[in-house]
Order: C-alpha cells, then structure tokens, then sequence
C-alpha cells in the first residue's frame, strides 16, 4: 500500500504544544504501549525503570546542541537571522538565513566585532553556504554570541539553555536537540545501571531537515535530509552481544532509531562506522536492531511520527495519538514521551 502525507494527520489543540520543560526532567508524563498485548498505561517518565530490566540495552545520543541561531547586520544595517546546519570544515558552514533576498552570493554579513561571514554560495533548496571570520576559537565565540535554535513552534523564551540538551551530551553538532532523551536525570539514569541496564551511546547530529515537513503526497517520493552518525567499536560490542544474546535493545529517541537501523547488516549486527545517513523510516518497515523505543509526540504528517508508525502500525500510532490528545498528554520538543515495547 502507498501511504500519503495525510495517512499521518492528527488533530492537536494549540494549548498542547508544550511550551517549556517540565521540571524535574523526569516529572512529563509517559504512555507505555505494549505492542503484543495492545494494552496501555499511563505513568511518568520516572517510572520507566519499570518497564526496564536486566541486560536490556539503552541506546542513546550523546549528540550536543550548538547555541546556533546568530543575529547580524548586512553592512547597509539590514537584519538577518543565521541559523548553522552543518559544518562543513574549519570555517566553513551550511546555513539557513532569514530573509534570504539579503544573502546573495558575495554578501558579507557582520555579528559581532569578532565574528562575521560572507556567502559563497547558495543550494538548490535555498540553503547558504558561507565562510566565517574569526579570530580565537570559533565554539568559545559562537557559546558567547548564539542562541539555542528552539522549534518555531515554542514561542516562549528559554530561560536555562541546558534544559534543551540532555545531561548525557557530549558532542557539539546538532541544530536540534534529540529531545526524547530530554526526560532523563542523572539520578534517573544511575537507578537504571543499578538495574542492570546498560547504557550505549551512538552520535546523530540532528539537522534542521528532521523538522521539515514532507511535501510530496505519496511519502516515497520524499527526500530525506542527510545527517552525520558515528558508532563505535565499543556500543557496537554492547548491542551486538545483547542481539546475539537476544535481550532487547531498546532505543532513546527516533535519532537512535536511525543510526542503529543505518549501521546494522543484514544479519542484524552493528558495523562500528562513521558517515552520512538519509534513512527514511516507514511502514512497512522491518527493524534490523531496534525492539523497543522511548520517544516524544511529534508533528503531524512528520517524518518522526511515519517512523514510529513503522513501530506500532499506522492505524494504532494514530489510536494511541488521540488517546493521549484526549488525555492531556503536552506535545512536541518539551512535551511527554511515550514507550512502546
């Protein structure tokens, strides 16, 4: 069957976009789906260690946030937003710009004293290529200068920017934050190890091209964007042991869910490798590694929500959808989670 676009629209009340964070990390609500049973409960997040047992494997991405959203000036005093995407070399960046009509190739474009750039080129889908300016160390000037890159969709302003990284980040990258893992303390993951978990850390850098909206009608004819990934040697030894060993590796988030599925053979091994992936996740899709997923709500007609679907089935990701709209469940970045097993 060829799904469309509109095979993944749900209705969602604007009041339900969560606007800022829940506070403890672990306080959101959690929606536990159990995919043999159908059967659903409703808890918080904290209680995860429930459902968690000894010798699964938790995959998480240890990607980290850049403060990459940068205000500047044309040298005619023009205002224009600058949003990094991906780095391309030492002083090389892709960029997304606001209002582009300013950025035309050649255009030199002022932050600070200390940081400027100037266009070298545009894409084919209207992204910028730019080369930055600088003198020291462009993370120490870009930590100072930038601002987290928060969804259009969260209008408030975020008062801690730690609370939109997870406590495990490590590694700087991504333009967005892996946000399923939002949900976990330090506390929380240590109550875990103590149950037996382990733990394995994966890198996805999340492009903005995550929160794209598809829109080609019939799914297969999207593109998906292209995001860097790296997995080890040593996260590849703990889940390949846990496959052959058949415990459950159970995945943080739709970012983890596509490196694993990207980096897995055919047998259903891990490969340690580093590169690009454009994995697109739907149904019907046959999962190599992952078996369970911790995840938020996400947008309609999203990638992310066809990827979970690929998980529980179409019509039951829309089911367990409506039931948490009717429950009160918040949604998007800051929003609850939800875990099917």
């Amino acid at each position: 069957m060829q799904f469309t676009k509109k095979d993944f629209y749900y209705d969602l009340p604007e009041e339900q976009i969560a606007q800022t964070p829940a506070n403890p990390r672990d306080c959101s609500r959690l929606l536990v789906y159990d995919r043999t049973t159908k059967h659903t409960e409703h808890k918080i997040f904290r209680d995860i260690t429930d459902y968690l047992k000894e010798g699964d494997v938790l995959v998480v991405n240890n990607t980290k946030v850049l403060p990459a959203r940068l205000f500047a000036h044309t040298q005619n005093g023009g205002a224009v937003e600058v949003l990094l995407l991906k780095r391309l070399n030492i002083n090389r960046w892709e960029v997304l710009v606001k209002p582009g009509k300013k950025c035309t190739t050649g255009k030199k474009l002022v932050i600070s004293d200390e940081l400027s750039l100037t266009v070298e080129d545009i894409t084919p889908s209207g992204e910028r290529i730019v080369v930055f300016e600088y003198e020291g160390v462009f993370e120490e000037i870009l930590e100072k200068l930038g601002s987290m890159p928060l969804p259009p969709y969260i209008k408030e302003k975020l008062e801690d920017k730690t609370r939109y990284q997870t406590v495990y980040a490590k590694f700087d990258g991504s333009a967005a934050a892996p946000t399923a893992g939002l949900h976990f303390t330090p506390e929380l993951i240590q109550k875990i190890k103590a149950k037996g978990v382990q733990i394995a850390e994966v890198l996805l850098h999340v492009g903005l091209g995550t929160f794209r909206p598809v829109k080609e009608e019939i799914i297969t004819d999207h593109k998906m964007h292209s995001e860097y990934f790296e997995v080890s040697a040593e996260a590849a030894e703990i889940i390949n042991s846990a496959k052959r060993e058949g415990r459950r590796v159970i995945a943080v988030g739709t970012t983890s869910v596509r490196t694993l599925e990207s980096a897995t053979d055919e047998s259903g091994l891990i490969i340690p490798q580093k590169g690009n992936t454009q994995i697109f996740i739907y149904p019907p899709y046959k999962f190599k590694c992952v078996d369970a997923l911790i995840t938020n709500f996400h947008l309609p007609e999203s990638t992310l929500i066809m990827l979970v679907a690929a998980m529980t089935g179409r019509e039951e990701i829309l089911g367990l959808y409506k039931l948490a709209v009717d429950s009160g469940y918040r949604f998007f970045s800051f929003g609850d989670a939800m875990m099917i097993v």
